[in-house]
């Protein structure tokens, strides 16, 4: 367990590494798309909630995009089909552009189970970053917060992803973290330090001062919790 818990840790540098090689530079403080993907119930609900409240704190306006709410609200009748998986990732990064053009740092908390639609939401966003959280698929099934995989093994769900569906391994994340092995604080630490390496954020930015006359503190715009 430590022997592959270092391999981990090295292959986590690496992936950095390269995503800082191959990073634009960014205006820091601009506004930018943190894309959180995994199995569900690998912990994008509490990552998205603290993420939220960090940059908050950094006085930036933020907003979390919840892929089963988008599902159930503006894409209501799509199925769990690759061809609809794929037309609700489409909506919701077009929803992230919408306002990451608007200055809102948006928080995406969405499966995103193939390489292919990764790469065109990416590009479709512009200012993304893929998060990867990795948690194998023995320990969401034992978490199973909304009971969804018993339902997917009892083939009550069809084309559930890690069961009846791939969920295709991200290869090169900006940044990756180990839900199963370290806990949301230590999770949401790692995220920070990737923004900051990856330049999205200056190093340990303190919210800035509200002046005389302005509204205090920024406003999250409908913060909603991601599974």
């Amino acid at each position: 367990m430590l022997l592959a818990a270092e391999i981990s840790k090295e292959r986590r540098r690496d992936a950095l590494h390269e995503s800082l090689e191959d990073a634009k530079p960014v205006r820091l403080n601009g506004a930018f798309c943190v894309w959180l993907m995994g199995l569900s119930a690998s912990g994008k609900t509490t990552l998205a909630r603290l993420l939220a409240e960090a940059l908050e704190q950094r006085g930036l306006r933020v907003e979390i995009l919840d892929g089963d709410i988008v599902r159930n609200t503006l894409t209501k009748g799509l199925g769990f089909t690759r061809e609809d998986r794929e037309t609700n990732l489409r909506r919701i990064a077009l929803l992230a552009q919408n306002l990451v053009e608007r200055q809102v740092v948006t928080i995406v908390a969405a499966i995103c189970p193939y390489h292919s639609i990764r790469k065109e939401v990416r590009a479709t966003i512009g200012d993304f970053v893929e998060v990867h959280l990795n948690c194998p698929i023995e320990i969401c099934i034992q978490r199973d917060p909304k009971g969804l995989y018993r339902k997917a093994l009892a083939g009550e769900i069809q084309h559930f992803t890690g069961i009846g569906d791939a969920f295709e391994t991200p290869e090169r994340p900006d940044i990756e973290v180990q839900t199963h092995i370290e806990n949301p604080e230590e999770c949401l630490a790692r995220i920070l330090q990737g923004l900051e390496a990856l330049q999205r954020l200056p190093e340990d930015s303190p919210a800035p001062l509200e002046q005389e006359g302005e509204a205090p503190g920024p406003r999250r715009l409908s913060c909603k919790a991601a599974r």
